[in-house]
């Protein structure tokens, strides 16, 4: 059954991979917003900004940026999953042999791969920026998974707001609130700048504490307690919206 689960997601995924480079411009359009960023901030705010800690800004501010670029990439899923449900892809799979699961999964490790390369445009354009990192590669390490499980986090929200929408524009809608996150949290600027009111709710969001996390792995800084917290965030919000996904999958299809 394992077996068989593994091969039609497999299949699947080859499916939604080709699409993907049938249409480039989806991996090309997720970059340019979070690259439009750090050149809008680093050349033209980052001289006006005192972080505290005496790095680069492009160091202080790219993982930040990192998350942002999963939060604009994983719309696509949503959108992709939508027009997958609303053009019967879904109920013509259903009368097939193949596991039903493997759909999904399909859906999330093309996300999983788009968005990794998104990534890498960003932090190749980061390191043209003048980003350097003393990081380990055990620390390189850590903060590709931290990035893997972020990914799998807002992907499953995307299949529930994928499964959940009643139209194109509402299937990708969710990732705008994410996308904003960032921006309340320590990404750009210190919390301790902030308003009592909003530096409390930036520090307890898991923005904040994926951020300083990632932040201290580049850096080659004890990471403290602020993994513990950032791990605890993003396996919270995968099981809690696998099990949503998974629920509502369930409900749609009978």
């Amino acid at each position: 059954m394992t077996t068989h689960v593994l091969g039609d997601t497999g299949v699947l995924t080859g499916r939604s991979l080709r699409h993907i480079l049938r249409s480039p411009d989806t991996i090309i359009t997720t970059a340019v917003t979070p690259i439009a960023l750090m050149l809008l901030f680093v050349y033209v705010f980052g001289g006006a900004i005192n972080t505290g800690s005496g790095e680069s800004y492009v160091n202080y501010l790219l993982p930040g940026i990192l998350l942002i670029t999963i939060a604009s990439g994983v719309a696509y899923t949503a959108y992709r999953l939508f027009l997958d449900l609303q053009g019967g892809i879904f109920e013509r799979f259903q009368s097939m042999p193949i596991a039903r699961s493997s759909v999904l999964w399909a859906h999330v490790l093309t996300s999983l791969a788009a968005n990794v390369i998104s990534v890498a445009i960003v932090i190749g354009v980061a390191l043209i920026m003048g980003f350097r990192t003393g990081a380990s590669p055990a620390a390189w390490l850590a903060v590709a998974g931290i990035l893997v499980l972020f990914t799998l986090a807002l992907t499953w929200i995307a299949v529930v707001a994928g499964l959940s929408a009643k139209t194109v524009d509402g299937a990708s809608a969710f990732s705008y609130p994410l996308i904003f996150l960032p921006f309340i949290s320590s990404a750009f600027v210190p919390t301790d700048s902030m308003p009592a009111p909003v530096a409390w709710f930036a520090e307890n969001q898991p923005v904040t504490s994926i951020v300083n996390t990632m932040r201290a792995l580049f850096a080659g800084q004890p990471v403290g307690s602020d993994i513990w917290i950032a791990l605890a965030w993003l396996i919270g919000i995968l099981v809690v919206a696998y099990g949503f996904a998974i629920a509502i999958y369930r409900r749609k299809l009978g």
